[in-house]
C-alpha cells in the first residue's frame, strides 16, 4: 500500500468519530485492551501524562510536551484530531510520525484491526503507542480523545494526571450535567497517581473529590495556588500593531517550586482563556519532580514560550494576516466561544467579518445565539468532513436568530469575500466554529502561500 492508499483506508475504511459521529463511538475500550496485547503492550514500555478536559487540554497537552522537550527529555505527544495531516496526532520532540511508520503498521497489523473491528481511533492509539515503544521515548504526553473513563487512551498507568476543565459537550455520551460529565473524566484518575484539576467548579468538585479518595490519588486543583494576570494588552499600539501572543506574570499562593525570575511570560497560545490553562500547567509542572522529572524554571519559561515550534500547534487564536487582520479560532462549544468573545473585545476593530461553520451533532442554534451582531457581517460556510452542517441549514438557522449573511460553499470562497470586503487598516476577520472549519482555512492559506 502507498501512504495515500493507507489513509483511504484509515479515513473510509475505519469508523472514525470526528468524520461521521455518534456510529463511531465505542462505549468501552475491550477493544483497545485487545490490541495493546496483540502489540505486546507497548503502552507499558514508556512513561506518561494523561491529559482529560472539555476545552484546553490540547493546549495543555502540547505545552507540557515542549516543557519537557526543553528540558531535555525525549517526548512523544499524541493529541487528536488533526487539522491537515493525519500524522499530526503522533509526533515525537515535534517531529511527526514518518509516512511509512503509518503504512508499515497498517499493512502489518490490518488483518487484526478488521476482525476486531477497530474504530479509526482504536488504531490510532495502537499507532502512536507502538510508535513511541520502538522509538524509546522518556515520555509521551497523551491527550484523551473523548471523556476519559472509556477512551481508548485510558489503558496507560500515568505518573501524572490532568484534567484541565468541565463543560457541557458531547453530551449525548457523556452526560447532560457537569457532574456527570466530571464522572467521565474522572476515570482517567488511577490508584495513588495524582491528578490535578484545573478549575474549580462547585458542581464537579465533589466527583473529583470522590474519585481520587477512592482511589487514594493525591489531588490538586490549579486554581487554589496558580493566579495569572495579563501584563500587557494584545492591542495597546491599535489594530496595525496587534500583538497576538499572551504576556502575563504569575501568583502563587505558598510556596513555589520554581524561581520564577522576572515573573514576565510570553506565551504565542493567546487569548484570556489561556490563563486557566497555563495555571494547569504550572500546577502540573509542580508535581513532576516528586515522580522523578528534573525540571527547571529556564525550561518552563522557553517551553510556554516555543509550543508552536516545538510541537506544531495550530489553530488556537492563530494570526493568518495581518491586512485585514485575520485569525483563526478552534472554539466550538460553549464555553470556548464565550472564551473567544471575551478575546474579541480585547481588539478595536472597526468591523468584523466573521466566517463561521460548525458539524451537525453541535448545539449551533445556541452558539449562534452568543456570536455577536453590532458591526458584524457573516460568511456562512461548512467544514469539508461528513460531519459537517449544510451551509444551507446553519444559515436557515441564522436567519431564524435575526442574523444575515452570505452562504459559501467553501471556506477559501468565503475568506477571498471577506478579505476583499474588509478594509485593511482597520477590520478583523475571524474563521472560527469547528476544528474543522480551522483545519480547511489554514489547508486554504497553505496552498495560497505556495
Amino acid at each position: 500500500m502507498t501512504y495515500a492508499q493507507t489513509l483511504d483506508y484509515l479515513f473510509n475504511s475505519l469508523p472514525m468519530y470526528h468524520r461521521i459521529g455518534q456510529a463511531a463511538y465505542k462505549a468501552d475500550i475491550a477493544n483497545t485492551v485487545q490490541l495493546m496485547a496483540h502489540l505486546g503492550n507497548p503502552e507499558r514500555k514508556f512513561r506518561s501524562i494523561h491529559v482529560a478536559g472539555t476545552n484546553g487540554k490540547g493546549s495543555v497537552s502540547h505545552m507540557l510536551a515542549s516543557v519537557l522537550m526543553q528540558a531535555g527529555y525525549k517526548v512523544g505527544l499524541y493529541t487528536s484530531p488533526h487539522l491537515v495531516d493525519f500524522r499530526e496526532r503522533i509526533r515525537i520532540n515535534g517531529q511527526m510520525i514518518p509516512q511509512e511508520q503509518v503504512t508499515d503498521f497498517v499493512e502489518l497489523h490490518r488483518g487484526f484491526m478488521q476482525t476486531l473491528q477497530l474504530s479509526f481511533f482504536e488504531m490510532t492509539v495502537g499507532l502512536a503507542f507502538d510508535y513511541f515503544a520502538q522509538q524509546q521515548v522518556d515520555v509521551a504526553v497523551v491527550e484523551v480523545g473523548m471523556g476519559g473513563r472509556l477512551d481508548s487512551t485510558n489503558v496507560i498507568r500515568p505518573d501524572l494526571c490532568v484534567i484541565t476543565n468541565i463543560g457541557l459537550d458531547h453530551t449525548q455520551f457523556l452526560g447532560d450535567t457537569l457532574a456527570k460529565i466530571a464522572g467521565e473524566k474522572a476515570g482517567i484518575i488511577k490508584s495513588h497517581v495524582p491528578v490535578v484539576i484545573g478549575e474549580t467548579h462547585v458542581e464537579t468538585k465533589p466527583v473529583f473529590e470522590a474519585k481520587a479518595s477512592e482511589m487514594q490519588a493525591p489531588i490538586y486543583f490549579a486554581d487554589s495556588k496558580y493566579t495569572l494576570h495579563e501584563t500587557q494588552r494584545p492591542a495597546e499600539g491599535g489594530l496595525e500593531t496587534y500583538d497576538p501572543d499572551l504576556h502575563f506574570s504569575v501568583q502563587v499562593a505558598g510556596d513555589c517550586p520554581f524561581p520564577l525570575g522576572s515573573n514576565e511570560f510570553i506565551s504565542p497560545l493567546s487569548g484570556s482563556y489561556q490563563l486557566h490553562n497555563i495555571a494547569t500547567l504550572f500546577q502540573a509542572l509542580e508535581l513532576l519532580p516528586s515522580v522523578g522529572y528534573k525540571i527547571t524554571e529556564d525550561h518552563i519559561r522557553q517551553g510556554i514560550a516555543r509550543v508552536v515550534a516545538d510541537t506544531g500547534l495550530h489553530g488556537r487564536w492563530q494570526l493568518m494576516d495581518r491586512q485585514p487582520l485575520t485569525i483563526c479560532e478552534t472554539a466550538h462549544n460553549a464555553d470556548g466561544v464565550n472564551a473567544m468573545l471575551q478575546k474579541l473585545a480585547e481588539i478595536p476593530y472597526r468591523h468584523l467579518h466573521l466566517i463561521y461553520g460548525c458539524v451537525n451533532d453541535k448545539d449551533y442554534r445556541k452558539i449562534l445565539r452568543m456570536m455577536p451582531h453590532e458591526r458584524t457581517t457573516y460568511y456562512y460556510t461548512q467544514p469539508s468532513v461528513p460531519r459537517g452542517l449544510a451551509v444551507e441549514q446553519l444559515a436557515a438557522a441564522a436567519k431564524d436568530e435575526g442574523m444575515s449573511g452570505t452562504a459559501f460553499a467553501h471556506v477559501g470562497q468565503a475568506i477571498q469575500t471577506a478579505r476583499h470586503a474588509a478594509d485593511p487598516h482597520q477590520d478583523l476577520v475571524l474563521v472560527t466554529g469547528s476544528i474543522f472549519l480551522v483545519a480547511d482555512a489554514v489547508e486554504y492559506y497553505q496552498s495560497i502561500g505556495e
